[in-house]
């Protein structure tokens, strides 16, 4: 149950409405001007609301970058009134941390079946992290040559930061960017080189993709050496052939394998975070994995309980 409280209007837009329920209170600013971006960061800061609603009636992503910084250094909380999944995807992704949470109008829930599951979909994303746990490899073979596969992304890796890849449904090898310097070969920091066609890359809903099924424009995930994820986009794929080796490790029984190129620039990433490349990598040696609990199936990507064998 919500009640109106005061409202307060200053030129340049609507101003400040604010509400009260029964375990606190936060305000609603239609921001149609840049004097509403003060009211909004006065409401949250000398009125101590417990959040701010802000509508931005004209413009969605500058006057939100302006808030989300703004609230972010106050360490006060800032939702956004949104009726589109659009919208709502935009929001939670503005300076890669987003808003804290979403109002939407009962109407577009009403038109929109889908648009609840997006929105948790969306939210949950936020500070989730992949668990990692330390595997050891059992051996490295050269299998030949095949297909190799180059994700080029629009965003900038750091050290300790790739992809999660592999051969199995359940079993996932931490790929290295290529952002580690060589005498030889200029970083690619938009770069991972995730390896043969056929391997599964762990996406951004849990679920798998082929790497021969990227596109350009495709969102894909990416994964530190802490388990931090973010999102970001296939800017290209670059398929060629190249000489390839398997690699394959265990942990706690699972085994898992990944086929990658052999050469210095590819590497995976030891339990300390730094790269090992698959060309001193050797039996023995521990390496970043995540393993998706028991071997499952998989059915477009989503996991399915099926009786399974992946060897």
């Amino acid at each position: 149950m919500l009640t109106r409280g005061r409202s307060k209007h200053l030129e340049g837009g609507e101003g400040l409405n604010e509400y009260r329920e029964s375990d606190g209170d936060f305000a609603w600013v239609e921001v149609r001007g840049a004097k509403d971006l003060e009211v909004a960061v006065e409401s949250a800061l000398s009125r101590d609301h417990r959040f701010v609603v802000v509508d931005c009636t004209n413009w969605k992503i500058i006057p939100l970058e302006n808030l989300i910084g703004e609230f972010r250094r106050k360490h006060r909380k800032i939702y956004a009134f949104m009726k589109s999944e659009g919208d709502i995807k935009l929001a939670f992704s503005i300076l890669e941390k987003g808003v804290d949470g979403v109002v939407i109008p009962y109407a577009s829930l009403k038109s929109s079946g889908d648009l609840i599951a997006s929105v948790m979909s969306a939210a949950a994303g936020k500070g989730r992290l992949v668990p990692l746990v330390r595997a050891k490899i059992k051996r490295i073979v050269d299998v030949g040559d095949g297909e190799r596969v180059c994700i080029d992304t629009a965003s900038q890796l750091e050290l300790g930061e790739g992809m999660l890849i592999g051969s199995m449904a359940s079993f996932f090898f931490l790929v290295h960017s290529e952002t580690v310097p060589t005498e030889y070969i200029p970083t690619r920091p938009f770069r991972v080189n995730a390896g043969a066609l056929h391997s599964y890359i762990l996406g951004v809903d849990g679920k798998t993709r082929y790497l021969s099924e990227l596109r350009s424009g495709d969102k894909v995930q990416l994964v530190d050496k802490s388990g931090g994820r973010r999102d970001a986009i296939v800017g290209r794929i670059k398929m060629e052939r190249r000489p390839l080796v398997m690699i394959e490790a265990e942990f706690d029984g699972q085994e898992g394998t990944a086929m990658l190129q052999n050469a210095e620039t590819i590497r995976l990433v030891r339990p300390d975070g730094t790269p090992l490349a698959i060309t001193e990598a050797k039996a023995g040696d521990d390496v970043l994995v995540h393993v998706a609990g028991e071997a499952r199936g998989r059915h477009f990507g989503g996991e399915v309980d099926e009786f399974i064998v992946e060897r």
